[in-house]
């Protein structure tokens, strides 16, 4: 494939690093670096989309309000993609950075439509369309150097259905998946760019109650090609802030009524060793807000 001069100069001009894209979730100087995966993995209604938008927010909002200022792509497979949600946290992020007695509102349209230009967001409903939008992503990539980060959610939508297309052939249950990894791989390589996917966890049974713990769902059942991409791990819980009064015991009664959610980062790369962090952070209406 022939490369035009813009294109080289795209591909080779060193893009954003995201390392510092929210410290509160990743070991101290253990963020993603370029060109690695981060998997968000948990059951559903663990704040995994939620912890999504939280990211996309601080990339597209402007510096002056303590963003990132670069583009990002948002591959919404589940077809779960709230924008009012989006829009709303947005506004809400804009506001609270909003030097104090300024209050035009078409300074504040202006702003909004500023964030929401730097997002481009993609659906798939299948394996074989996802597969079509990480090479259409190449040309993206191409014409946009500014463009540093990429959400899937998620990243196992199509799971249940390529094993029922595959038969009885593991290979061909992961035959999809195998080819939308390596193109990825390619991606991550060429372009050094940075990737946030979601995995749903799968509830296994076993012999013995006592083993069904949540720990238990957090195994790697996805192809061996994309396990090999994940460099940071993301395990997602909630839990009510009932059993959490001492962790919360400064915050309003309001947020004492509402649910915990816990993150496990998990990261390791071949540059470092394996290193643990764990969160906790409410779900309120203006975003994700940390404990």
């Amino acid at each position: 494939m022939t490369e035009s001069g813009a294109q080289l100069f795209a591909r080779l001009e060193a893009r954003r690093c995201l390392k510092d894209i929210e410290p509160r979730l990743f070991p101290e100087d253990g963020g993603p670096n370029h060109g690695e995966v981060v998997e968000l993995y948990g059951t559903e209604g663990t704040g995994k989309t939620e912890l999504l938008y939280h990211l996309l927010c601080r990339c597209v909002l402007p510096v002056a309000t303590g963003g990132l200022e670069v583009d990002v792509v948002f591959v919404d497979t589940d077809y779960s993609l709230d924008m009012l949600r989006l829009v709303s946290i947005l506004d809400s992020r804009l506001n609270a950075g909003r030097p104090t007695g300024s209050s035009a509102a078409s300074s504040d349209e202006a702003a909004l439509r500023s964030c929401l230009s730097r997002l481009l967001v993609v659906h798939c409903s299948s394996s074989s369309q996802l597969l079509l939008t990480l090479h259409f992503l190449e040309t993206s990539l191409s014409s946009r150097p500014g463009l540093a980060l990429l959400l899937i959610d998620s990243i196992s939508a199509f799971y249940w259905l390529d094993r029922c297309e595959g038969g009885a052939s593991i290979a061909k249950q992961e035959e999809k998946l195998s080819k939308c990894a390596e193109l990825l791989g390619r991606l991550l390589r060429d372009y050094r760019i940075t990737v946030f996917a979601t995995c749903h966890a799968i509830r296994r049974s076993y012999s013995e109650p006592s083993s069904a713990s949540t720990s238990e769902c957090d195994r790697p059942y996805l192809c061996r090609r994309w396990q090999r991409l994940v460099s940071h791990r993301l395990l997602c819980s909630k839990q009510e802030s009932a059993n959490n009064m001492a962790a919360s015991a400064g915050g309003s009664k309001e947020q004492r009524r509402q649910q915990v959610f816990t993150v496990h980062c998990t990261s390791s790369s071949s540059s470092r060793t394996k290193a643990h962090r764990s969160s906790s952070f409410y779900v309120t209406d203006g975003g994700v807000e940390f404990i």
